[in-house]
């Protein structure tokens, strides 16, 4: 198993020095998935929530997440992310897929940024459905696939 490459010797918390690593195009995809009530479900696809849109609210959120990730979780580096995606899919009977595309070009990956995306824009549909569906359940979110830099091409499931 590789070193943790957030701590220095001591075991402190560092920032990854990437200053002498090359800028290559990098790309991550991560997906998750919000389980609801099937009326949920239903009212999303109708456009019947009174907050507007969910799934094209959600995408922008997860958009803006990525772009912010480095505001978000310390250590990681601010990236000029190139390209940012969001498929939110209604998946009958009771749940909204979500899939994250993220690209740079740059000298880290994108792997915590396309997991934001999908975790931001799997909390935004939970906040615009909270009125009429508590129960609401945040599932698998995961990286899928991860490919570019020094450790190469990740695929998960």
């Amino acid at each position: 198993m590789s070193e943790l490459t957030h701590f220095d010797a001591a075991g402190r918390a560092v920032m990854v020095d990437v200053s002498d690593k090359p800028a290559t195009s990098r790309t991550a995809v991560a997906r998750g998935r919000v389980v609801m009530a099937r009326e949920t479900l239903a009212r999303i696809q109708q456009g019947g929530m009174g907050k507007g849109d969910v799934l094209g609210i959600a995408r922008i959120a997860g958009i803006m997440a990525a772009k912010r990730t480095h505001e978000l979780i310390p250590l990681c580096h601010p990236l000029l992310l190139t390209k940012v995606t969001l498929e939110l899919t209604a998946a009958p009977p009771d749940a909204v897929e979500i899939e994250a595309l993220v690209k740079v070009t740059g000298q880290t990956g994108v792997e915590m940024e396309a997991l934001t995306a999908v975790s931001i824009a799997a909390l935004t549909i939970y906040d615009m459905c909270k009125a009429i569906d508590r129960g609401m359940r945040i599932e698998d979110v995961r990286l899928v696939l991860k490919d570019g830099g020094k450790s190469g091409r990740f695929e998960g499931s």
